[in-house]
């Protein structure tokens, strides 16, 4: 385990850690890749029911995939194949990497050894669960974790010459690697092999000298930016969504799907305790949604995918006590009180939320909300929620799939406002953060996924990369008269993902292709600058927008 680890610092790890059988790619590439047509290469085969019996899936496994997945395909050299983890990846592609393999990695294809049926079974006993049910124990937790050797000791100061705070870090989807770029050359300073399937955004300490990267296979990895090399890892999970950083970056906290939990861990990885997603009778669990830092709160917020409740747990040792059920007069100390550090306290609410933003004084969770069996079109699907009284206030009149995990908030009119991209519809919706009420709608091109800004410019950047017809545009909105003023094309092509410099001088966008880039826009006069040729460049985060907590960007 020492030595992949030491392999993955050095850059040298990208088969061992990047092999992989299915591209799993990140949520947005998921949601996108369930839209849209199957693959012209990815060639179906229709076995008879019949013949699928006689063929024993179980053993083909053992044979050729077990020594990579895992016995249970937990996961091992390559990617965790589990239901939860192949949930939105279409079975006709995940036929054709075992068919074809995948470059650059250690999965050969099958096409020239297996017949086809024997083929077409694997494909589809690999989105059976596991029988029994695969599970990750707090001895597991603790026997996943490694460090490098005397990363603690390292220099702390940059190993290299440029402005740590104007850092971008870009996640490279396309063969699973991270590049730092130096926010002011626009150069690429260290490039470096990560974990399979990023996912969820890197998180950093206050100093901005350390990231934590989380890989849907449950992979927490703690890099060290300034001295280019990884400094722990840790699994917490078999399926995570995401994790966060404390804001006095003394805490970590995994958010799974698989097991059913929420983990903490300190600064080092090391594991503080698990809390089972489960109601408060222990009758039902829940896959976790996400968690997110609420930085002047001191504290951790948590959404259930299953259980309709937020969960706010604090780091601050002077956290009030917590009671749970029903009390008389709490200033009385009646009923019997749970330690509020570290502890769950619990927001009951009519509908599970699927992802969360928060208001500029983290008072408030908003929260997209699953569309209700019957409901009209046009019925909101997202709710507010304030985590002081502990229960919803109000619901966001935003109808179809609002993206709340990557709306952003500004000052307009004398009030705040919040803009959010839409999964499913062409618009922007604008909502006054006082009334809760809509502004205005944007029309846009088509759906989109990310929006984006900065306090030093005038527009608000959006994608529409969910349209079949308009993902090669970017739509510029003015902030000041919420009206579309510019559109950014790079016709037949995908852009995504704005940020920003950390003094909003340039707009850097993903051309989200294989063959893909960062393309530097100069954010006043929209004139390209440069370009840096990347592979499917998801995401990039500037280091100063993130530990400030930047109102254009998502925290």
């Amino acid at each position: 385990m020492h030595d992949t680890l030491r392999r993955f610092a050095t850059g040298a790890a990208h088969l061992a850690l990047g092999a992989g059988l299915l591209w799993m790619g990140q949520g947005l590439a998921q949601a996108q890749s369930n839209s849209a047509a199957a693959p012209a290469s990815a060639t179906v085969i229709a076995t008879p029911a019949a013949a699928r019996k006689t063929i024993d899936a179980a053993g083909l496994y053992r044979e050729h995939c077990a020594s990579c997945h895992g016995a249970q395909r937990t996961g091992g050299m390559g990617p965790a194949l589990l239901p939860e983890s192949l949930e939105r990846l279409r079975r006709p592609e995940a036929l054709r990497v075992i068919q074809q393999g995948r470059t650059a990695t250690q999965m050969a294809g099958f096409a020239g050894t297996l017949p086809p049926a024997d083929i077409a079974a694997l494909a589809e006993w690999i989105y059976q669960p596991v029988s029994p049910a695969p599970g990750w124990s707090d001895a597991d937790v603790r026997a996943s974790r490694v460090e490098t050797a005397g990363a603690k000791d390292l220099p702390a100061r940059p190993a290299w010459q440029a402005d740590p705070m104007n850092l971008f870090v870009v996640v490279e989807g396309g063969d699973h690697h991270v590049s730092l770029v130096d926010g002011d050359r626009f150069e690429v300073i260290h490039r470096f092999a990560s974990r399979y399937a990023l996912h969820g955004g890197p998180k950093f300490t206050p100093d901005g000298r350390y990231v934590f990267f989380g890989s849907r296979d449950g992979w927490i990895t703690k890099f060290d930016l300034w001295n280019l090399t990884v400094v722990a890892e840790v699994r917490a999970g078999l399926n995570m969504r995401n994790v966060a950083v404390s804001g006095d970056g003394r805490w970590v906290m995994a958010a799974n799907y698989l097991p059913r939990t929420v983990v903490l861990f300190d600064a080092d990885l090391q594991l503080v305790k698990r809390y089972d997603a489960t109601t408060l009778d222990g009758k039902e669990a829940s896959r976790v949604s996400a968690v997110y830092d609420a930085a002047p709160r001191k504290s951790f917020v948590v959404a259930l995918k299953d259980i309709p409740e937020v969960w706010e747990i604090s780091y601050d040792p002077k956290a009030a006590p917590i009671y749970d059920g029903l009390v008389h007069d709490y200033k009385m100390g009646e009923a019997i009180a749970k330690p509020g550090y570290q502890g769950v306290r619990r927001t009951p609410l009519d509908e599970p939320l699927d992802d969360f933003f928060f208001d500029q004084s983290y008072r408030h969770v908003l929260g997209s909300t699953r569309p209700k069996t019957g409901a009209a079109d046009g019925a909101p699907t997202a709710q507010v929620v304030n985590l002081d009284v502990r229960r919803k206030i109000a619901e966001l009149p935003i109808a179809g799939m609002p993206h709340l995990g990557s709306g952003i908030t500004f000052a307009w009119n004398g009030t705040t406002v919040l803009a959010s991209p839409n999964l499913k519809g062409g618009a922007i919706d604008v909502i006054d953060m006082k009334t809760w009420k809509t502004v205005k709608t944007i029309p846009t091109p088509g759906p989109g996924f990310f929006m984006r800004s900065h306090e030093a410019t005038r527009y608000a950047w959006a994608d529409s990369m969910m349209s079949p017809t308009a993902k090669d545009t970017l739509t510029l909105i003015d902030k000041a008269t919420l009206e579309p003023v510019a559109t950014l094309r790079e016709p037949g092509r995908t852009l995504a993902h704005t940020e920003f410099t950390k003094d909003g001088r340039y707009a850097l966008v993903s051309l989200w292709e294989m063959d893909g880039a960062i393309i530097v826009f100069d954010a006043q006069t929209l004139k390209e600058v440069k370009r840096l040729p990347m592979s499917k460049p998801v995401g990039k985060y500037n280091v100063w927008n993130k530990i400030t907590r930047s109102e254009g960007t998502s925290h």
